[in-house]
């Protein structure tokens, strides 16, 4: 090991490859939207948007769609399908628009995982963490093939974990962790764990966290709560995802043959278990270590798709930028592994019928998962549990007459 001397030019000079490659990240996202027609999902989303036209983003819970699968977004996600439905009648391609929120997403990931880790490691470690993220295969393929909403919502998780940990500032950190949740239902499992970060901050954090938790989504889902609460309920809050069996608990049960009613009880009422385990490991984790709220999140959300009972090629979004935040190397390996997984996937017949090798490139994907979250556990816990960031790293720290510090390499 040798000593290097990290200044503020090293830190730019960082944050400058992670934009290049994030720009490049972006384009090569686009250009795969431009030129193909997407999975079957595309073609749903446009129905959707469609629908949500004629009924309004609000409505929508309550009316049957013929010919469409339940609509199980949140309302956020319906005002953002209006939008792009309106912005096809100036000319402009539903499937292409479609794909864009989950790649933006992802270039903000890119530059929001440099700016977490760069608090905690040397800028090297964290331009290859916002690099890896710009280029993880299994990004590339889910946003900027399938699409969806599933990177959005992880970018304002992530961002809500920053905002808080890292900038000190919980009102924007409670407006991101609303519009997480109002964008996709899945990081509410992250939600108690930012609350109990907020809670060691002091009184004042909390305080101003929950006020932008709670202005947002009375404003998002105050409507909707307000005209159609059953229908909402029964679409978004007690959707338990997918009946595959491609993935995770279910695949593995299935493979060894265990009976069916223990399987659809898995995938069935016996799936809040698993996300009650997430929530509290969450918790948990915020309240011994709340300056490392990012990796928190991170946590948790690996380890909601460990415990998934559900399987879709887009779900495999909600660990890849948080594995980065983890660690180079858990970063990696998950993102080369899965995003196998997601390529073959995506270029089979059916993005929902996975062959043998695909299969089992997932179950090996799972063990990656499983063990980069391990890894991660204790990293967090090996950390001073009253530290903050710009203690354990001394490139956050304010200027010194000296201009840089010194940091193991």
């Amino acid at each position: 090991m040798g000593i290097r001397m990290w200044g503020e030019t090293d830190v730019r000079r960082a944050r400058a490859a992670v934009l290049v490659a994030a720009t490049a990240g972006l384009l090569t996202r686009m250009i795969i939207a431009a030129n193909s027609p997407g999975p079957a999902d595309v073609r749903i989303f446009a129905g959707f948007a469609k629908a949500i036209t004629g009924y309004g983003p609000v409505r929508i819970y309550a009316h049957p769609l013929p010919g469409l699968p339940v609509y199980n977004h949140p309302p956020l996600a319906g005002w953002m399908l209006l939008g792009l439905d309106r912005l096809t009648e100036l000319g402009f391609s539903f499937a292409t628009l479609i794909r864009f929120p989950a790649s933006a997403a992802d270039f903000a990931c890119a530059v929001l995982v440099f700016e977490i880790v760069r608090r905690r490691a040397t800028p090297r470690t964290a331009m290859l963490c916002g690099i890896g993220v710009a280029v993880s295969p299994v990004l590339l393929a889910t946003s900027g093939y399938h699409g969806n909403t599933d990177a959005v919502a992880v970018a304002f998780a992530l961002a809500a974990a920053h905002l808080l940990a890292d900038r000190k500032a919980p009102l924007a950190a409670g407006v991101a962790a609303a519009l997480s949740i109002s964008v996709k239902f899945i990081p509410i499992v992250v939600i108690p764990a930012l609350f109990v970060a907020a809670l060691r901050g002091g009184r004042p954090v909390l305080v101003r966290f929950g006020a932008g938790f709670a202005g947002v989504t009375a404003l998002v889902w105050g409507p909707a709560l307000l005209t159609v609460p059953l229908d909402l309920v029964h679409n978004v809050l007690e959707y338990a995802g997918g009946r595959y069996r491609l993935w995770g608990l279910v695949r593995f049960a299935d493979a060894l043959g265990l009976p069916e009613p223990v399987i659809a009880f898995m995938q069935g009422g016996g799936h809040f278990l698993f996300v009650l385990v997430c929530v509290a490991a969450g918790a948990r984790l915020a309240w011994l270590r709340p300056a490392e709220a990012p990796g928190v999140v991170a946590v948790t959300l690996g380890l909601l798709l460990v415990l998934s009972t559900a399987s879709g090629l887009q779900y495999l979004t909600w660990a890849a930028a948080g594995m980065f935040v983890l660690g180079p190397v858990e970063g990696f390996a998950y993102s080369a592994v899965v995003g196998l997984v997601a390529v073959l996937g995506y270029s089979g017949r059916s993005a929902v019928r996975w062959s043998e090798p695909v299969l089992f490139l997932g179950a090996a994907g799972w063990f990656v998962l499983a063990a980069g979250l391990v890894t991660g556990v204790r990293r967090l816990l090996a950390t001073p549990p009253d530290a903050l960031p710009a203690e354990r790293a001394p490139i956050s720290a304010p200027r010194t007459e000296h201009r840089s510090r010194s940091t193991v390499d």
